[in-house]
């Protein structure tokens, strides 16, 4: 069985209203120095059998169908 992540984070270009709330708070937490906060998501996929170049490009259209808008957001499809 193997493990497929896929990340995904707004792309650069896109406002990120949650990522600067976790930036402005971070001074009243005490952490100074961070001068950008992003915010994405991670999925993980447990996959039966054997991982095959099929199966994953099979994943990575699963990832830009479903888990991102590729209008808005970039991902990542990895093995973990």
């Amino acid at each position: 069985m193997a493990r497929v992540v896929v990340d995904v984070m707004l792309k650069p270009e896109i406002l990120d209203p949650q990522g600067k709330a976790v930036h402005g708070a971070l001074p009243r937490l005490g952490v100074e120095g961070v001068t950008e906060v992003r915010q994405g998501k991670r999925f993980e996929l447990e996959v039966e059998g054997e991982l095959t170049e099929e199966r994953l490009a099979q994943l990575h259209g699963i990832a830009e169908r479903l888990l991102s808008n590729p209008v808005i957001e970039d991902f990542e499809v990895h093995v973990a």
